[in-house]
């Protein structure tokens, strides 16, 4: 344990896991502010509290089961020219899919304009709000589980991100949903590195090893780039706005 926290990988992909959690679950923050804004404002902190904590518990089964399933079906299943396929490289290969095609579409609607379109469902229970958390946090949440999976082979380090991205989400779910609101280059970043992180998952179910170093260093690098445009876009409109 001593020597898997003293490792700099392990911290590297704690925290770029860590930060991808957090902008993949803006859409969650955004679908809890609507149904908990249908709830008297003394009982909106409590329904936001209890729901995204289940929904942490929830979202770690499913981390801690896929990762076991991975590991149980580690096997051959069958073989097709002297290529050995077992249940790992399935769930893989149609995980890796998945992120593909998710992240290809989500990236269209945002450079199109189009808006997601939540489900207002009717609310006028505590209880109600924490089911159509719970249920909406099983669909948001299958991208990030196999972004974990794809950065790290190290179950406490994907439970860890997990649980650090739902409390920051939990403690500053408004500022950070205006944040990416006002910043929205950071979402087609993160979704950017979903692609990257799918066709990984593609290639590792084809057996072929990717170094994690690649991906750390791409998503570093591009968040620091992203990072340095903010910077200089915030600076050239305040010399604007002092006519200078």
């Amino acid at each position: 344990m001593m020597e898997m926290l003293s490792s700099p990988e392990t911290w590297i992909a704690f925290l770029t896991l860590t930060f991808l959690e957090i902008v993949l679950g803006v859409d969650n923050i955004i679908f809890v502010s609507i149904v908990t804004n249908k709830l008297p404002e003394d009982q909106r902190g409590r329904a936001r509290n209890i729901g995204l904590s289940m929904a942490m518990i929830l979202r770690i089964a499913l981390l801690v089961g896929l990762a076991w399933l991975i590991q149980v079906f580690d096997e051959p299943l069958l073989t097709v020219f002297d290529f050995a396929i077992s249940g790992r490289d399935i769930i893989l290969f149609f995980g890796g899919l998945f992120l593909l095609a998710k992240s290809t579409t989500e990236i269209r609607h945002k450079m199109e304009g189009e808006q997601e379109e939540h489900v207002r469902i009717r609310t006028t229970t505590v209880n109600s709000v924490i089911i159509q958390v719970l249920l909406m946090d099983v669909i948001f949440s299958f991208d990030s589980i196999l972004t974990a999976i794809g950065l790290s082979k190290q179950l406490p380090v994907m439970i860890a991100a997990v649980v650090v991205a739902v409390i920051v989400m939990m403690v500053s779910s408004g500022p950070i949903s205006k944040f990416i609101s006002k910043h929205p280059s950071l979402e087609i970043l993160a979704l950017s590195f979903l692609i990257l992180i799918g066709f990984m998952l593609v290639v590792d179910a084809l057996h072929t090893d990717v170094p994690k170093g690649y991906i750390y260093f791409a998503v570093f690098f591009s968040l620091g780039v992203e990072l340095v445009n903010m910077r200089a876009a915030n600076n050239r409109k305040k010399k604007r706005e002092s006519g200078g």
